[in-house]
């Protein structure tokens, strides 16, 4: 059986609604956080596929967390092998950084549901599924492009919101896995200043969640059923 792999760099960013097309797709699913004493000693370029997940932090804090530096080196050896890769939020930020970007601030938070601007010219992109559909967004960073990949989506405040290089490596800044996980509640929670920041009012974000959450993830499954079908 193929395996998957998931790096969790907080317990409340997990894989969520792309499990149910992994799993379709014919992965036994494993998961791995980065304070498991293992973490370290894992070759990345083992499991069929790898997917990284989110988290607060920045690519560019390694000196407050050690482990960054680590899982980039060993990132950077799975991506030269055109090993399948799929990264989220800060985990797209990581696969930037792995090949060459620079990661760094962005102008705004950009927190709340609403559509990316998919691009037209991207021939057989994954992301048509979530064309015109509102998805979950909670992110402050940002990235220069890397070479040799295709920009796939952009909002007007993060231009690169989404690229693949080649057919194996798939980069998302935004959450189409959330809108049926209950820990959102804890995003909340523990980030309620980001919301306000961002022009939000968490009351508000926790219903259009609820309003907008299943067809998010729905689109979001569609997304990675399809990229995951173009590894065969």
């Amino acid at each position: 059986m193929k395996t998957a792999l998931i790096i969790r760099h907080v317990p409340h960013e997990g894989v969520a609604g792309y499990r149910q097309p992994i799993e379709e797709a014919g992965y036994h699913v494993n998961r791995i956080d980065v304070t498991d004493p293992e973490f370290s000693c894992l070759d990345l370029r083992e499991p069929d596929l790898l997917i990284m997940m989110g988290g607060p932090m920045g690519v560019y804090e390694q000196d407050r967390y050690p482990w960054i530096a680590c899982q980039m080196r060993r990132l950077s050896l799975r991506l030269a092998a055109d090993r399948p890769t799929l990264g989220v939020c800060f985990g797209a930020q990581m696969m930037a950084g792995a090949l060459g970007a620079e990661v760094y601030p962005g102008p705004a938070k950009e927190v709340g549901f609403h559509p990316v601007q998919v691009h037209e010219h991207v021939a057989d992109s994954p992301l048509s599924h979530v064309r015109e559909v509102p998805v979950l967004h909670w992110h402050g960073d940002t990235f220069t492009r890397p070479d040799n990949v295709e920009i796939l989506a952009s909002t007007a405040l993060y231009p690169h919101q989404a690229f693949r290089r080649g057919k194996t490596q798939l980069a998302l800044q935004f959450h189409a896995e959330m809108g049926e996980d209950p820990r959102f509640d804890a995003w909340i929670d523990q980030w309620p200043e980001a919301v306000v920041e961002a022009g939000g009012c968490p009351k508000a974000l926790r219903r259009t969640h609820d309003e907008l959450g299943p067809g998010a993830v729905a689109a979001g499954r569609a997304m990675i059923a399809d990229w995951l079908r173009g590894l065969n």
